[in-house]
């Protein structure tokens, strides 16, 4: 299995993680497990999610999917071979969020007794906190890292802008700094990502894990229509690309798997883990047949012209 450094932190990770935003929401603990057991069977070994995942979902308290990551650690005993990211900073409650030094220190303790370890590999500011000063914040993460709880830090949804400034505030300061950011892109949501954040990501080596790989389920070819969607948990999420662009990108992805042999799914990864930048695509699944497919993807090689179908039915113009 190929491995790609995470950035400059000396860690490497097979180039497909797995989200973990599905497990106590979409997928119960038995099924989490199976699927957990599978994806790194396969030889993968990162694995991504959240404190806050799945807070939103009824009869869900926030965590739900670090507890279920946690008890499948202990089981397994795999926690040596496991490249392990979670985040900080969204809204677990009213009063827990944000990116205070106080809620940081004390969110990491909380998220260490779910997963059942002393540490983690990479802890993510989930989103930005404008209202708490990039220092507090990254004094934070320094004194993490200096107690061994934490290997690295990456940030996800944060402008360029606010990236750049943080960056510099490390700098200055001498504080850890982010080595990973976690955009979304895909291929249907592209421009924001390609404008922005890859020459960032390029300059300042920064290791890219793209989330929403499939666009929410979109990207499989499983939602064509608003009929599709009917009764879906996935309705808010899907139905804003289903317009004429969307329909091209399905098209064109129909059009290269079965010139592949492959899945719409297959060649959207495919796609996404060759593009420049992108370190490892974040990717879900609810059952082994969804996930045999995100595996499948790795060995698939698009040719020029594939890539080339899928990025003039992508392009916006």
């Amino acid at each position: 299995m190929e491995r790609r450094p995470l950035g400059t932190t000396g860690i490497n990770i097979a180039p497909l993680m797995f989200g973990g935003n599905v497990f106590g929401w979409t997928a119960d603990e038995q099924t989490s497990f199976r699927l957990l057991d599978a994806f790194t069977d396969a030889g993968f070994n990162a694995i991504d999610t959240a404190d806050t995942y799945t807070v939103r979902v009824p009869g869900n308290t926030g965590g739900d999917s670090e507890r279920i990551i946690g008890k499948w650690l202990r089981h397994s005993g795999k926690r040596d071979k496991i490249v392990l990211a979670t985040k900080v900073g969204g809204v677990f409650s009213e009063t827990k969020r944000g990116l205070r030094k106080p809620y940081i220190l004390q969110s990491i303790e909380d998220s260490l007794t779910r997963l059942q370890t002393d540490y983690v590999d990479l802890y993510q500011s989930h989103y930005d906190d404008p209202q708490t000063p990039i220092g507090e914040t990254m004094d934070a993460y320094a004194e993490l890292i200096k107690a061994g709880k934490v290997r690295a830090i990456g940030t996800s949804n944060m402008s360029p802008d606010r990236i750049e400034a943080s960056l510099a505030v490390s700098r200055e300061k001498g504080f850890p700094a982010y080595q990973t950011i976690q955009p979304e892109y895909n291929l249907y949501d592209r421009a924001t990502f390609e404008r922005d954040y890859a020459p960032l990501a390029a300059s300042r080596n920064l290791g890219v894990l793209p989330y929403f790989a499939l666009a929410s389920g979109f990207l499989t070819g499983k939602y064509r229509s608003g009929a599709d969607l009917a009764g879906s948990s996935r309705t808010k999420y899907v139905g804003k690309y289903l317009n004429p662009r969307g329909y091209r990108i399905l098209d064109a992805l129909d059009s290269v798997a079965a010139r592949v042999n492959a899945t719409p799914a297959m060649v959207s990864i495919a796609w996404l883990m060759a593009r420049p930048t992108v370190t490892a695509p974040i990717a879900s699944a609810t059952n082994l047949t969804q996930l045999q497919q995100l595996i499948g993807a790795v060995q698939l090689r698009l040719s020029e012209e594939d890539t080339r179908q899928l990025d003039v039915a992508s392009s916006e113009g």
